[in-house]
This record gives structure tokens, C-alpha cells and sequence, in this order.
């Protein structure tokens, strides 16, 4: 049972969080946010903008649409200050419905309403038109106060279990900025997709971005990490691309940590941070025992040499596989021990 302390707190959690949030509802026609749509008065944030519903997808929901069912409310932000309405959630539905009420998108494969197929909504007679055209669609409008990590959360929330933007494509479309940009270009460095193996569909999901992301992150320092990975890489981000825009010079210093660090990984570890010879894929709790456990060590010993025999004793032991295996991987304590036994191995080794 929790104790009156725990739940004071979470009092406190819980008024903390509301404060982030507030709203108001609204409702528009098809037609007005067709018209807005095609007037480009909504902002679409671009962590939503490369995501498009598949040709099926769309011809569904509009399916629904001529036969009267609810429609899932529209998410929007109001920017106080430029007055426009961002789309937090909704973005392919409102899409959709602008391209077909202005008759870029022909029905195909419906079921129950099978004879439209091949149509247009040109071709539905202009009384069924009207009618389309003045239902409605209700709207959450989000005020200025909704922060934007408040306002991507809301999306990943709304969307969870959906094909929808992973957290490393969320922070790239959110977190546009110096820093970001350098993540990405670090993600292709030649060395680092060596060392680092991702498949194809990971490659995608910009898997190796966020390797690079939380080597940068976790090596910076966990002092206000919380066990939350998404929310402590996504303010770390947003820092640092402040930080890059007043001082460019940080992505030599940047640069040259992860350099010594792969320099230092492709002498000492035979197989990289992959798990096996033929490993397509490279577990985020092996890259982040070997990566930060390495750069910690090189920082205490900076000329640190180890064999590939030694490395190898350590990837194999009993204590290195129970600390990269262990349930918890994202817990502060656990992240902490798996980078720290590679850290003492290595400067034990030496």
C-alpha cells in the first residue's frame, strides 16, 4: 500500500503535469478543414510529415466518413504567436480529407460501400456532396501553454501500438538543430556503421542515431537521469542544440570523443560491439556497457591498451552478461552497473 508521503507526492506529480496542459474544444466542417488544409493554415510538425497513411488507408477512412461514422477527435496546438493551428494529432486524416474533397483521391477497394469504387467525390451527386461537406469533426485545441514535449508525448500516446514515429524520428523531426544534424551525419560515419551493425528495417528507424544520441548523452553525464530514456534524450537534444548554435567549434570536441572511443573499440574488442561474428544487429545495453565503459576508462587512462584476447575473457564472463542481460535495462542503477563493469575490466586489464 502506498504511504501518505508517496501519495502527496503524486499529488504534486499530477498538478505539475496539468498545468502543461490545457484545452478547449471546437468543431469545423469537412469543408473548412478541407479549406484550411489546401490553404496550408495548419501547421504539420515534422515529426509527423514524412509519415502517409498507405492508398488503403486513406479510402477506408473516408469509406467511414460517407457512412456517418465517429470520427476520432482532431488534436491541434494554437501558436499564440503566430496564430496558427499546429496539427499535434490528425495530420493524415485531415490530409486525406482534403484530397479527396478536392478530388485527388479516387475509392478503391471498399467493402461496404463497394459500388463507389473507381470514384471520385466530383462524381457523388451535389446533395450527397453538401452533405459530406457540412459534417462535422470535433477538435481538442491545446493552448500556448502545452509545451512541445507535452505535445509530442500527446501524439505517441494517442498513436501507441499504431505504425507511427519511433522516439529517434520524433526527435528528429521535433529537435531540428545543429546538434540533431550532427547526429545524423554521425549515424553514417563510415567507422561507426562498422562498429555498430544495424539491419536494414533498423536503419530505417534511425536505429543507429539513437546509439549515437545516447553515447553523446550517457557520456555527458546521468546526473538528472531518471530511468526515463525518451525524456531524458529528448531535453538532452534540445539542449544541445542550444548549445551548438552559440558554440559550432562543440562538434570538434564531439567529434573527436566518439573517434577516440571507435579508435579505441575497433583495436581492443575483435567483434566490435556486436555480440556475434555474423550479429546484424548491435543490443543498445552492449553498446552502452562497451561504448561509455570504454570512454570512462580512456578518460581515467588515456593511453589504456587491452588485447582482443582480454576484451574477449571480459565479453564472455559470467558478470558482463548478467549486467547487459538483466531485466530493468533502462533503469539508472542497471545502466550504471553495465557501463562500470567494463570500465573496471579494462583499467583491471591494464
Amino acid at each position: 500500500m502506498a504511504s501518505d508521503e508517496q501519495l502527496q507526492n503524486a499529488e504534486l506529480q499530477l498538478q505539475e503535469f496539468s498545468k502543461k496542459i490545457d484545452f478547449y474544444t471546437s468543431e469545423y466542417t469537412v469543408e473548412i478543414l478541407a479549406q484550411k488544409v489546401a490553404n496550408k493554415e495548419f501547421g504539420v510538425p515534422d515529426y509527423q510529415r514524412e509519415f502517409t497513411w498507405e492508398p488503403e488507408r486513406r479510402c477506408r477512412f473516408i469509406e467511414s466518413l460517407l457512412m456517418g461514422l465517429p470520427i476520432p477527435f482532431v488534436f491541434l496546438w494554437m501558436n499564440d504567436q503566430t496564430g496558427q493551428l499546429e496539427i499535434v494529432d490528425g495530420s493524415q486524416r485531415l490530409r486525406t480529407i482534403e484530397e479527396y474533397i478536392n478530388n485527388r483521391l479516387q475509392l478503391e477497394g471498399l467493402e461496404r460501400l463497394n459500388l463507389l469504387n473507381g470514384t471520385k467525390f466530383e462524381e457523388l451527386t451535389i446533395p450527397r456532396q453538401r452533405k459530406i461537406k457540412n459534417q462535422s469533426i470535433r477538435a481538442i485545441v491545446l493552448s500556448d501553454k502545452t509545451d512541445l514535449e507535452s505535445r509530442v508525448d500527446l501524439f505517441e500516446r494517442i498513436n501507441t501500438g499504431s505504425k507511427v514515429a519511433n522516439p529517434a524520428e520524433v526527435r528528429r523531426g521535433a529537435l531540428r538543430g545543429p546538434f540533431m544534424e550532427f547526429i545524423i551525419n554521425t549515424a553514417n560515419n563510415e567507422q561507426f556503421t562498422r562498429l555498430a551493425t544495424v539491419t536494414k528495417s533498423q536503419k530505417s528507424t534511425r536505429e543507429r542515431e539513437e546509439l549515437a544520441l545516447r553515447f553523446f548523452a550517457y557520456t555527458d553525464g546521468l546526473e538528472a537521469y531518471k530511468d526515463k530514456v525518451k525524456e531524458f534524450l529528448f531535453n538532452y537534444t534540445r539542449t544541445m542544440n542550444t548549445k551548438f548554435e552559440e558554440q559550432p567549434e562543440l562538434a570538434i570536441t564531439y567529434q573527436e570523443r566518439l573517434t577516440t572511443v571507435l579508435n579505441f573499440v575497433e583495436e581492443s574488442f575483435e567483434l566490435g560491439f556486436r555480440k556475434t561474428a555474423g550479429a546484424k544487429t548491435t543490443p543498445r545495453s552492449r553498446f552502452e556497457a562497451i561504448a561509455i565503459g570504454s570512454y570512462k576508462a580512456l578518460t581515467e587512462k588515456p593511453d589504456l591498451t587491452v588485447t582482443q584476447a582480454q576484451t574477449e575473457a571480459m565479453v564472455n564472463s559470467a558478470e558482463f552478461k548478467k549486467k547487459v542481460t538483466s531485466d530493468g535495462a533502462n533503469v539508472k542503477s542497471k545502466l550504471e552497473g553495465r557501463i562500470d563493469v567494463v570500465k573496471k575490466a579494462l583499467l583491471e586489464e591494464e
